[in-house]
């Protein structure tokens, strides 16, 4: 959600009964404190208060970073005593988790922050409960949008593949990949995730970060509009994400461009003129699977919402299938 969740998002989708998550993505410490302070408003909370949303992190841009720059990163979220921090896509997680509870030891904080670690394999998803110890587990699969690991199976061979070793005091499974409604989530719930986690369809929000013309492209996806390249990352300067990871989108000429062997640099500026238009031909809008399932943008608490009340009517209709009623 890079690019899109910010403070007012995550600030909205908590006080409508979710957890909402901003993203840190390419921001520097200053910007991310920023939106943590809007969030922070928007809750009408303390400066002294817990902030009841959640910071996510890429881990190799971390990784990248100086020791330095990278705990000064993380601080702008742990100072603010936010109530979880999301990691994902690195080599070295593990340093991380470590340096987020040794600040927590360190301050004596008696409700640690809570770690998410998102994993697209059944062999990640071992080593994040059994060596790391991690508080949430999230596992993405193949449908989702954004960024995520290509030669991740499909969402519910992954959690099913998950659910199958995971030992009794395993820490929570939430799902995470191509969901957009209630439906979705009743589903994942049936199958045994303890939760879910939906990023495309708070893009259609009034609060999301993209902007009108992405929001417009969404609503206009139809199903199978979607692709998993790198072209825009390629024509953004973002390539250094981990071996096998890339990115699922909506496709359009940038995509078709750097398949076809376009030289680069023509279609660098094509983008960027088509950044510039709010061209839907050229700009980039990442989205999952369900994308063509969103018919119009809405505030982050109707979504919740309608979330809700459909996934309660879906599950009370499984709860008859099973007693005969």
């Amino acid at each position: 959600m890079a690019g899109a969740s910010g403070g007012a998002l995550a600030a909205e989708v908590t006080a409508a009964g979710a957890f909402g998550f901003l993203a840190a993505g390419y921001l520097d410490p200053a910007s991310l404190r920023k939106e943590l302070a809007l969030a922070r408003g928007i809750l009408v909370l303390a400066a002294s208060d817990r902030l009841p949303v959640g910071v996510g992190y890429l881990a190799w841009k971390l990784e990248k970073s100086t020791d330095a720059e990278a705990e000064e990163m993380l601080a702008a979220a742990l100072d603010n005593h936010v109530q979880a921090i999301w990691l994902a896509f690195g080599v070295h997680i593990d340093k991380w988790i470590r340096y987020i509870r040794t600040y927590d030891e360190k301050h004596r904080r008696r409700d640690p922050t809570l770690i998410f670690v998102q994993v697209p394999s059944v062999e990640d998803a071992v080593v994040a409960v059994k060596n790391w110890k991690v508080d949430v587990l999230v596992a993405q699969g193949n449908e989702s949008g954004g960024h995520g690991y290509r030669a991740a199976p499909p969402l519910l061979t992954l959690v099913s593949s998950i659910l199958q070793v995971l030992p009794e005091d395993a820490p929570p499974l939430l799902a995470a990949g191509g969901m957009t409604n209630g439906r979705h989530v009743a589903s994942l719930l049936i199958l045994g995730a303890d939760g879910v986690v939906l990023g495309t369809r708070f893009l259609a929000t009034t609060a999301s970060l993209y902007t009108e013309a992405q929001k417009r492209a969404l609503i206009a996806a139809k199903s199978g509009s979607t692709v998993r390249t790198m072209a825009f990352d390629r024509v953004r300067g973002t390539v250094e994400w981990p071996a096998g990871v890339d990115g699922r989108a909506l496709y359009n000429s940038t995509v078709k461009d750097v398949e076809e062997g376009v030289d680069i640099h023509i279609a660098e500026e094509k983008f960027k003129k088509g950044v510039q238009d709010g061209d839907p031909d050229r700009m980039l809008v990442w989205a999952g699977t369900g994308v063509d399932l969103i018919s119009g943008i809405s505030t982050a608490k109707d979504v919740v919402n309608e979330l809700h009340d459909v996934t309660l009517e879906r599950l009370e209709m499984a709860s008859k299938l099973y007693t005969g009623n």
